[in-house]
């Protein structure tokens, strides 16, 4: 019997490890590692940005190729320097030039790209170009839709060509899949969501490291910690979280893991409202470093006014703390009220408050709802499941 024919694949992502880690790059790499090489050989083009990043290396099953000029960068993405934004627009050529590039060495089976972003202009560009090559989109996006609608005007008529280019669609949330046949695709959508490293999440360190921790964070005995792990950005209203401080005990204090271009904002807001002894803003954490911070709290809080899907839910209810969310997006797929979180209202600090106060005093609420979380976390949205889902249901349909 003849041996399989390894299948290869182009990945099209707009940034990638090590330097720059969303829910978007954690998902390609979680699903890629877990796919055979002698199965399928993915490549990617992506951007460069940082000077100390290699042209080309090998990260898990990805050969990353970067594109774009690059400084020394210190900052997240959210915050380059204006010149190196530049890169985006570019993108849509220089990425395009080093796929059709690799194409003519590697004869690629399909392409995939990530998000309907600049870097999915490449890859249309490139489906007119090689229109036999299958186009797969996966569909990651947070942002309010009709904001993402307005950024695009200037080049909808190739915006919208994102969607009906592609000849498969993969989205995280139903949210997302409604909004691709909003924008006419006509391929088949299928719904895969993202998933957790239930093990790295579930895992607590030692009852001694974890003290530690709970000591350089300055958490006493009656300390109630919520937390939040979220980009600074308006569309994940960590301001509200903020806000919702003043309604509450003063023994209930705040960690914030991420950065953004809110952060001076939102230390200002800490500031005026007189909140400097509650609030810990704790910079970027390492992905493998987040769950003893998850473990050492009582509460993740994130009330978005947009969500695609909603990574950070799912990995706090992997380490048994209860969720407060809104019920906007993809987040209603998986959170449904009193069962597996609670839900408070949109741009609402006073409602932020009192679910907290629900969780404080209502420990039967509480234990049912992480009991819950936990058994739907281990049965759906582990990233075993996930990349086989991707394997079977989306990749070999395609190639």
């Amino acid at each position: 019997m003849e041996p399989k024919k390894q299948k290869k694949i182009l990945i099209f992502s707009l940034v990638y490890y090590p330097r720059f880690i969303g829910g978007a790059e954690i998902a390609i790499k979680e699903i890629t590692d877990r796919i055979s090489s002698e199965e399928i050989e993915f490549d990617m083009v992506t951007l460069r940005l940082d000077s100390n990043l290699p042209k080309f290396e090998k990260i898990g099953n990805v050969n990353v190729y970067r594109v774009g000029f690059a400084n020394q960068q210190k900052n997240s993405s959210d915050s380059l320097s204006w010149y190196l934004h530049l890169n985006k627009y570019f993108m849509p050529v220089t990425a395009l030039l080093k796929a059709l590039s690799l194409h003519k060495k590697n004869k690629y089976d399909a392409i995939w790209s990530m998000m309907a972003t600049y870097n999915s202009f490449a890859a249309v560009l490139f489906k007119i170009l090689k229109p036999k090559v299958p186009f797969l989109l996966s569909l990651q996006e947070g942002d309010p839709i009709p904001y993402i609608k307005r950024r695009a005007l200037p080049v909808y008529p190739l915006f919208k060509m994102i969607f009906t280019k592609a000849n498969y669609i993969q989205t995280l949330s139903q949210h997302l899949a409604d909004w691709a046949l909003d924008m006419n695709a006509k391929c088949p959508i299928l719904v895969v969501p993202n998933a957790v490293d239930f093990e790295l999440f579930s895992k607590r360190k030692s009852h001694t490291d974890l003290e530690i921790l709970k000591q350089q964070l300055g958490k006493k005995i009656d300390d109630i910690f919520i937390i939040t792990t979220s980009r600074l950005v308006v569309k994940n209203a960590v301001g509200d979280i903020i806000s919702a401080l003043q309604y509450l005990p003063d023994n209930v204090k705040f960690l914030i893991l991420g950065t953004g271009y809110q952060e001076m904002e939102l230390k200002d807001q800490v500031k005026s409202l007189g909140l400097e002894n509650r609030v810990n803003f704790l910079g970027y954490v390492p992905h493998k470093e987040m769950p003893q911070y998850l473990h050492i709290s009582d509460i993740f809080i994130r009330p978005s006014i947009s969500e695609g899907f909603g990574n950070s839910y799912i990995e706090a209810m992997a380490t048994g703390i209860p969720v407060i969310a809104t019920p906007v997006g993809g987040i209603v797929d998986f959170l449904k009220d009193g069962e597996t979180g609670l839900f408070c209202e949109v741009n609402n600090p006073r409602s932020v408050a009192q679910k907290v106060e629900k969780l404080i005093k209502d420990k039967e609420s509480r234990d049912f709802i992480i009991k819950n979380a936990i058994e739907m976390v281990k049965e759906k949205y582990q990233w075993d499941l996930i990349a086989s889902d991707m394997k079977n249901k989306v990749f070999l349909k395609i190639i």
